[in-house]
């Protein structure tokens, strides 16, 4: 039996990372797996980006949150949900974040680097970085790892792959994307 030391879960991100990747079997053969897509999947980022704003616009309690300024922004920003369309510059912007997410899933190494920005990701959404007047609700952001999740399925399920090579792939991108939404959930817990 491992012992864990659960206090550093909360304190050590990179402990958190290895424990929660081992527990779940993520490793190097899957990030190979992920690495091994890249120049199939990294052209078809656009239009996961392009999937994903559509999605997020359907629904006020996703898009009001894209009302106040991002982090690095700065440019003009719209008034009224109404003034903020999908051809916005403040979107745009948000789109090269998403795309540089999605390519840098598929093409970094898996370090303390990598373990650090997809630490990030759940951060910035939460007043603890970025604008502080940013805070998406949990709940539409376990809404948008799931569609996220579901979309890339579908995405690499249209590739034609080998069998072998599609299911190690898609289950490597499923142990990614707990690790992902693990990253995410730990800045919303009250202490």
């Amino acid at each position: 039996m491992t012992h864990i030391d659960e206090p550093r879960l909360e304190s050590d991100l990179g402990y958190r990372f290895g424990y929660v990747a081992n527990f779940m079997g993520f490793g190097p053969e899957d990030v190979a797996a992920i690495h091994g897509v890249a120049d199939r999947l990294a052209p078809l980022v656009p239009a996961l980006v392009d999937a994903v704003y559509n999605q997020l616009i359907q629904y006020d309690a996703t898009w009001r949150h894209f009302l106040p300024r991002q982090y690095g922004y700065d440019g003009e920003i719209p008034a009224t949900l109404d003034q903020l369309t999908l051809d916005h510059p403040s979107i745009a912007f948000r789109k090269q974040h998403l795309a540089r997410y999605l390519n840098g899933l598929v093409t970094r190494p898996y370090d303390g680097k990598m373990v650090e920005y997809l630490d990030m990701v759940g951060k910035i959404h939460t007043p603890k970085a970025g604008n502080p007047a940013i805070h998406v609700p949990l709940v539409q952001m376990n809404a948008l790892m799931g569609f996220v999740a579901d979309a890339l399925t579908a995405t690499i399920l249209s590739l034609g792959l080998e069998r072998e090579v599609e299911v190690r792939t898609l289950r490597a991108f499923g142990k990614l994307l707990w690790i992902q939404n693990d990253l995410i959930n730990r800045h919303y817990a009250v202490a």
